[in-house]
């Protein structure tokens, strides 16, 4: 049985808050590359985060709660090898990360605070494991589609390495975004579609309790 070790802990939060404030007055916020394209599902209106931190049902079940965020798609990016099924990348020979594309709305959540969550929902300090779960396919890594998400994502991992908000230095991967493989349709919104299965229960739900509680502010229904 999958097991994610939750990492959102309010003092690394805080850090964040702070880290995110700075960052406003900061030109890596601002920075907007000329060469910039679209990502997936890009309509004017909504762009996307790609992360993977751990499971993908976790991940999905906790960016969902967030107000701005319009889709979670749960697949699989990284990897060398074409069309992966998700028997495949568990054993951890195919590259690739569990990973979620992130669809969401600017005007209402900016990356910056998916940053922030990204950074209280998981462990970045683990190296190709989140808890139980061990292996590169559970890596911790940002996948930027522009170079605007890259300079961010390097500027927070700095920050708070800086701050040393955790005992051990972040080891999350920044990556270009590449190809993405949506996980089969039993996969997305798997935490909702089974809420009494016992990983959904006693392993995805606590985590859940804690980012809500964390994110409070944030969420679609409080």
């Amino acid at each position: 049985m999958k097991k994610i070790l939750f990492y959102a802990l309010l003092p690394v939060a805080a850090l964040l808050s702070l880290a995110l404030m700075s960052a406003c007055n900061n030109p890596v916020s601002q920075a907007k590359a000329a060469s910039e394209t679209p990502a997936p599902h890009f309509d004017g209106k909504t762009d996307t985060a790609t992360f993977a931190a751990g499971c993908f049902w976790c991940v999905d079940a906790q960016f969902s709660q967030l107000k701005g965020v319009d889709t979670v798609i749960a697949g699989f990016t990284g990897g060398h090898v074409k069309n992966p099924s998700y028997e495949e990348v568990c054993t951890g020979t195919t590259g690739h990360a569990e990973a979620c594309n992130i669809i969401y709305d600017p005007s209402v959540i900016t990356y910056d605070e998916l940053l922030e969550a990204f950074f209280t929902a998981h462990d970045p300090t683990q190296l190709n494991r989140q808890g139980n779960d061990v292996g590169t396919q559970y890596r911790s890594a940002i996948f930027y589609h522009n170079a605007s998400q890259e300079k961010k994502a390097e500027y927070y991992i700095k920050k708070l390495n800086d701050v040393n908000a955790y005992k051990n230095k972040i080891v999350t991967q920044v990556e270009p975004f590449t190809v993405f493989y949506e996980a089969k349709d039993y996969h997305q919104n798997y935490y909702n579609k089974n809420p009494e299965q016992a990983y959904c229960k006693y392993v995805i739900q606590p985590e859940l309790e804690r980012f809500r509680k964390v994110f409070k502010d944030k969420l679609k229904n409080p």
